[in-house]
């Protein structure tokens, strides 16, 4: 299905951001630095988007005493599309807002990733940069798929229609204005977002969804990384 393997020259340049400036509270650990299959879960993550024709250049947003043990992990993966390493904000929102700002200005695109998503494949990293560079905004989700029901105080208030439910993954991407313009306007009015699209959605622009996978899933739980090493081992990257 996917049989391009280079960037069509059409597509403008792409820019990705990668934030990973959280607290990893519900880990226990620091999850960005943890072994994943023998490597970092940065490192996992930046080679995700090195290795994919569809991004030209990466910006890591992490906190500030992290930006040495980040820069030195991306040299000993040997990534070369590092822009920069940047620190974050208070925030996800004002994370992402650091890391855009210091994106190439030449970049047309910009998508945003969790770096706790060590496991996106290239094939929804070119799903969701060509659908943003067609319609504006794209991001991968995935279905619904337990019975979901919304309820306020132990009451069940009613059931909510599976097939209009998706789970939000990342890369997030955007045309580049766009984003720029919906972070700046949500950090100066201080507003934390859980995700870029909502950002976007505050200018009323339309966000557009494409397939993603179970397998991108976030690290957020130890349960999440045993999950993540038995992809692994699936994919025989482990």
């Amino acid at each position: 299905m996917f049989k391009r393997t280079q960037k069509p020259r059409t597509l403008p340049f792409t820019s990705a951001v990668i934030v990973a400036g959280g607290s990893s509270s519900r880990m226990g650990a620091d999850k960005i630095f943890m072994d994943l299959g023998g490597r970092p879960v940065i490192e996992r993550t930046m080679l995700a988007f090195e290795r994919s024709e569809y991004i030209d250049e990466i910006v890591v947003v992490t906190r500030a005493e992290k930006i040495p043990e980040t820069a030195s992990a991306a040299r000993s993966a040997g990534v070369t599309k590092l822009k920069c390493v940047t620190t974050g904000g208070e925030n996800r929102t004002a994370s992402s807002y650091a890391g855009v700002s210091e994106c190439s200005e030449t970049a047309g695109l910009i998508a945003i990733h969790d770096a706790a998503r060590p496991l996106v494949t290239p094939e929804i990293i070119e799903r969701a940069v060509c659908a943003a560079a067609e319609r504006g905004a794209a991001a991968p989700a995935i279905h619904v798929k337990d019975t979901v029901r919304q309820a306020r105080g132990g009451r069940v208030l009613r059931t909510l229609e599976r097939e209009e439910l998706f789970l939000m993954q990342t890369p997030q991407v955007f045309r580049a204005d766009l984003i720029r313009a919906a972070l700046g306007d949500a950090a100066r009015l201080g507003i934390s977002l859980t995700d870029d699209c909502a950002a976007v959605m505050l200018l009323d622009a339309e966000v557009f969804l494409v397939e993603g996978s179970e397998e991108n899933l976030k690290l957020t739980t130890p349960a999440d990384v045993y999950a993540a090493e038995a992809i692994l081992e699936g994919r025989g990257e482990a």
